[in-house]
């Protein structure tokens, strides 16, 4: 795991179309904004989680 520091308004770069910016750090609450392609499925963790479950659940065609 990466973990560095950043400042509102910067910017992390994963890859080369994927921009992760830092909008606001509001007590001790960051807030962030994800630049992804389309076809790149961004998700929080729980809903992830939720996604792979119910995939899981169906049956296989």
């Amino acid at each position: 795991m990466l973990v560095i520091s950043r400042d509102v308004g910067e910017v992390i770069t994963i890859g080369d179309d994927i921009q992760i910016h830092v909008l606001a750090v509001i007590n001790g609450v960051v807030r962030f904004g994800v630049s992804a392609p389309r076809e790149v499925p961004v998700h929080r963790t729980e809903v992830y989680a939720r996604i792979k479950a119910r995939q899981a659940q169906e049956p296989d065609e």
